[in-house]
């Protein structure tokens, strides 16, 4: 699903203007796009699952107990999304935001923008994450999904949103089939358009 109304704003100077987001679930292949389209593009980009982990690993969690946290404790969760919408807002903010909520934020935000989810399911989202991190594979599909209900449960509490919902996304990427070269193709074909 392609919206043919989509403009990118373009850079001057030191400015950077927000061209797109990236969203997905995790395990979906986000990081993956963003670091081929910097590389290819020379574009500046933030990963918030970066920065989510960074936070973990400073308060000596793992992911998934932060994110409980993040659950039981709103303002922890606030404070992160607060610093992303405020870069993906910025003028000298990156050219890509990456993140769950980044596609929400520059839609509610009204930022004329190519705002990407990429689709792919719990079973291979799991087997990705098991070749990248190990483990038992029944064990990271659990781990995943609980994750990942977390996440929407706090999201839905916290903002309203439903993270099921893709009318903020005019380009929605079904990935189960495609390697990270045939999705990095297809976003840079609707760059070109």
């Amino acid at each position: 699903m392609v919206s043919s109304d989509v403009m990118f704003a373009g850079t001057s100077g030191d400015e950077s203007l927000l061209i797109m987001t990236v969203s997905g679930k995790p395990g979906s292949g986000t990081s993956t796009l963003v670091d081929l389209l910097s590389k290819n593009r020379g574009l500046n980009s933030v990963n918030g699952g970066d920065i989510f982990r960074q936070e973990a690993q400073r308060r000596k969690l793992s992911v998934e107990d932060f994110s409980r946290l993040c659950k039981e404790d709103f303002e922890v969760d606030r404070s992160l999304d607060d610093a992303l919408k405020e870069m993906i807002s910025s003028a000298n903010g990156p050219s890509i935001v990456e993140s769950r909520l980044s596609g929400w934020w520059a839609y509610l935000a009204r930022i004329d923008c190519l705002r990407i989810w990429i689709e792919v399911s719990d079973e291979e989202r799991a087997r990705r994450i098991q070749s990248r991190e190990g483990g038992n594979f029944v064990d990271v599909l659990e781990s995943s999904q609980r994750r990942n209900s977390d996440d929407m449960e706090r999201y839905r509490e916290l903002y309203g949103i439903n993270l099921d919902d893709m009318s903020p996304y005019n380009l929605i990427i079904d990935a189960d089939n495609l390697d990270a070269l045939e999705v990095l193709e297809m976003v840079q074909r609707e760059l070109e358009d």
